[in-house]
């Protein structure tokens, strides 16, 4: 059986030392504001969306300045990483993971949404009821906005 794949973007959100979570309502884990690319967007614009549908919060990604910039063709800021999720044994994500700073705590997602939301510290992160590559994932989040001084 062909094996289908559709393109995600997924954001880890800091703010003074920590990241939000939401408490997916169908899978019942841990995970990071994130959803499929809309056919006319581009995956930065689709981190952003996501982020803003599920947390209400508007959020400035972490990425290098691009460089290339030509009459036919545009750089737009990529993510820090890039996975192959096994979704089900017939479908994969190809998911691109961003990392964010966020200006409040106040989180106020879209209706239909998850009410749970959580802000976990690197610490936090160990707990068993977080997933190992969220944990590695959202403790790194912290760690390069920390290094990076934007977390002020």
């Amino acid at each position: 059986m062909e094996i289908t794949r559709h393109f995600t973007a997924t954001t880890f959100v800091v703010r003074e030392g920590k990241t939000v979570l939401h408490l997916h309502r169908s899978l019942k884990m841990w995970l990071p504001p994130g959803g499929h690319i809309d056919r006319d967007e581009l995956p930065h614009e689709a981190a952003r969306r996501e982020v803003k549908e599920e947390t209400g919060l508007d959020v400035d990604l972490i990425h290098e300045m691009p460089t290339i910039h030509s009459e036919n063709a545009q750089e737009i800021p990529g993510p820090r990483h890039l996975l192959l999720e096994n979704i089900n044994p017939y479908h994969q994500h190809i998911d691109m993971i961003y990392f964010a700073v966020a200006e409040t705590f106040d989180v106020t997602p879209d209706p239909g949404e998850s009410l749970e939301l959580r802000w976990f510290d690197a610490k936090e992160l160990e707990s068993d009821e977080i997933e190992s590559d969220i944990r590695v994932l959202g403790q790194e989040a912290i760690r390069v906005v920390e290094a990076l001084n934007l977390d002020l």
